[in-house]
């Protein structure tokens, strides 16, 4: 019984996401993220005869020597993309100060992209990872792609709750045969990924959502407490009241999120910050406004 009213509940909250989520999609993001992303390259179409004014660098050399007159390559723009929403479901995900945990957020901007995604034509397709990849859903069309995705997250529960970005960006690397747009939605929370990110980012376009729960940046005064990892089951005593220990604390989860920030700077990887607790709608506005700048 209490597994029924389990599923219940998330099916709730899968509906919830949904509902929410569609009407952002159409009403907010639906302008941002089609001037923003757009399909990679160009598919050749045709060749003809050329003319004045074409562009000389599209001659054929090979069908122009054999119809003894100049004929060009035609093209036409692949608007289709494949659009990967790579998440995050390790032990730390499920971490929340306040109204909702990581992976919660996680879901709710995954539909949000989800459904942008869908309507502008393109393709959706979800890789689940923790200390490994947990999950792969090639991408897709269709509203259910993204609702299953978004059940996924919240329910999907890994063998080994650590976290592996490395192992995620391989296995996308692996994965994906051509181009894509793959957006990483984790707490980032993990060590030794530069490298293979970094290669991910040279060969497909990645945008990193690091999802931060506010208490991460500074932890209130409320005496001794007892933290635990939530990934290796660690157990440490932390005096709270301790000026010295709090700006401690503070100043190394800074230092983080600034190497985190320089890091994607210098691989090309956009960024946007989404908090749990706070409005994230702006900081992914004006990601879309940075890229469609650039487009022009």
């Amino acid at each position: 019984m209490e597994e029924e009213e389990s599923i219940e509940e998330i099916m709730r909250r899968v509906r919830r996401l949904e509902i929410r989520a569609r009407r952002l999609a159409q009403e907010v993001f639906s302008g941002d993220y089609q001037s923003s992303f757009r399909g990679q390259g160009l598919d050749f179409d045709e060749f003809r005869e050329y003319q004045p004014g074409d562009e000389i660098r599209f001659i054929d050399w090979n069908v122009t020597a054999r119809m003894e007159t100049p004929f060009i390559r035609k093209f036409r723009e692949e608007r289709e993309l494949s659009v990967i929403l790579a998440v995050d479901i390790s032990g730390s995900t499920d971490y929340g100060s306040a109204y909702l945990s990581k992976r919660e957020r996680a879901a709710e901007v995954a539909a949000l992209l989800g459904f942008s995604a869908r309507y502008n034509g393109d393709k959706v397709g979800l890789l689940l990872f923790a200390k490994e990849p947990v999950l792969y859903l090639p991408p897709g069309k269709g509203g259910r792609s993204v609702l299953r995705a978004v059940r996924e997250i919240l329910t999907a529960k890994p063998p080994d709750p650590g976290t592996s970005i490395a192992g995620a960006s391989k296995f996308l690397l692996q994965t994906l045969k051509r181009k894509g747009l793959i957006f990483f939605i984790s707490d980032f929370v993990d060590w030794g990924f530069e490298r293979p990110l970094g290669t991910l980012a040279r060969q497909h376009d990645v945008i990193a959502l690091p999802v931060l729960d506010p208490l991460e940046k500074g932890i209130p005064d409320v005496g001794k407490v007892c933290l635990r990892d939530p990934e290796s089951g660690q157990e440490i005593v932390v005096n709270t009241s301790n000026n010295n220990t709090r700006m401690g604390l503070s100043r190394l989860s800074k230092r983080y999120r600034e190497g985190l920030a320089s890091f994607f700077k210098k691989h090309g990887i956009d960024s946007a910050p989404i908090s749990t607790k706070d409005d994230y709608l702006a900081d992914l506005h004006r990601l879309f406004q940075r890229r469609a700048l650039r487009r022009r």
